[in-house]
């Protein structure tokens, strides 16, 4: 079956979908209104569909010829808390959300997938599980599903999932091999020095300037501790004190992110933020708190999967451009699926010269090109086919 041309057929209707999950966006784990159209569809189409996984997860199974492979096809749902400013036709319903990152395509290429993998059932000895998964955008759908027991029935034998990339054009496509998104923590770090009046700053420990010394010690680490050639990220995003402009505080609180692509370079990194902060407080006379936490470990396709997406694009877009040493310091939790089943995650670049999709994903106008949800399906469809004739005669990981 040529799927692209089949995907193309259901164009107009993937993308009337699309727009209708971008007028009604909504944020992590309160994705009802989402995530009961997904089971709705699902159902119709006679996938064995769970519901309230996770939390607002739903997860669909359609039965092949033979149980295995059973491929894993996994679309996030979630969007973000941002007051949009395309001024589309479909524009968010919702005051102060937006669906700014693309997970309202990534559903809809979902559904037609599912469409698609009904009406051509019988080029399928595979068997396939839909997950449809919620709060992507704070690092913690993933797992939530895992704990709630997606794979306790079974582990799939393969996941496949797409990213829209704004920052590609249309036409790009990004199959890595190997790492492809950065794992993501978070610190946040109290700082206690002693309140008093701002006019009478020696009888003070000011906890503020030395949060504002240890902002600046920070940026040291990827510049001094980081190979050149390696990537890391530390970034102070958030910085509270204070209530008034005559008081020194007695605490000063701030939060960031930490960005790496090993298990040695998140352990660097904490070591030195660790060490910065203590110290820098102390030389200020103050104490620190310190929290670190690992949100998502870095997402890392498998060479076999991958390679069955290259291999799958090269048939159906033989004129696509395909980058294949690709990064991003983004994180995605989809990178937890993969820790447990190879796959490959896919970004299919859909930056335009139109609307608004020449800017950046979490961007406040943020749009999409969407020619590119056809290629989408199709691609992942052509993957799953390619894995299916591939298992059986090459050693699988």
């Amino acid at each position: 079956m040529n799927f692209l041309a089949e995907a193309e057929k259901l164009l107009p209707e993937t993308t009337a979908l699309r727009r209708k999950l971008h007028q009604h966006p909504e944020l992590a784990f309160r994705e009802h209104q989402t995530s009961r159209l997904v089971a709705e569809e699902l159902t119709r189409l006679g996938f064995e569909v769970a519901t309230g996984v996770g939390g607002t997860g739903v997860s669909g199974l359609l039965r092949g010829r033979s149980p295995s492979p059973l491929i894993m096809l996994r679309f996030d749902m979630d969007a973000l808390p941002i007051q949009e400013e395309t001024g589309a036709e479909y524009a968010s319903r919702n005051p102060g959300v937006m669906h700014a990152c693309g997970h309202d395509a990534h559903t809809a290429i979902g559904i037609t997938t599912a469409r698609l993998l009904v009406s051509c059932r019988e080029e399928w000895d595979a068997s396939f599980l839909l997950v449809f998964q919620p709060a992507e955008e704070i690092g913690q759908g993933a797992m939530a599903m895992l704990n709630d027991g997606l794979f306790s029935s079974r582990k799939p034998d393969f996941a496949l999932g797409v990213h829209v990339w704004s920052s590609l054009p249309s036409g790009t496509f990004v199959i890595n091999p190997g790492a492809l998104m950065a794992g993501s923590g978070t610190f946040e770090l109290t700082i206690t020095g002693k309140g008093g009046h701002a006019a009478l700053p020696h009888q003070a420990i000011d906890p503020i300037a030395a949060g504002a010394r240890i902002v600046t010690a920070l940026q040291s680490i990827a510049a001094q501790n980081v190979n050149p050639l390696e990537a890391a990220v530390v970034s102070v995003t958030m910085f509270h004190a204070g209530t008034a402009s005559n008081i020194i505080p007695e605490q000063a609180e701030l939060q960031g992110t930490i960005r790496f692509f090993s298990r040695a370079m998140w352990n660097l990194l904490c070591e030195r933020l660790t060490r910065i902060v203590l110290d820098t407080a102390s030389a200020s006379g103050c104490t620190a708190e310190i929290k670190l936490l690992e949100s998502t470990p870095p997402l890392v396709n498998d060479a076999f999967a991958a390679n069955a997406a290259q291999t799958a694009l090269k048939e159906i877009l033989p004129g696509a451009s395909l980058l294949t040493d690709y990064r991003t310091m983004g994180s995605e939790d989809m990178a937890l699926f993969l820790e447990q089943v190879p796959g490959a995650f896919i970004f299919v670049g859909s930056g335009g010269a139109g609307n608004h999709s020449a800017y950046p994903h979490h961007h406040p106008c943020f749009d999409i090109d969407e020619n590119v949800l056809a290629s989408a399906s199709a691609l992942l469809l052509q993957t799953a086919y390619e894995l299916q004739h591939t298992a059986a005669t090459e050693k699988a990981p």
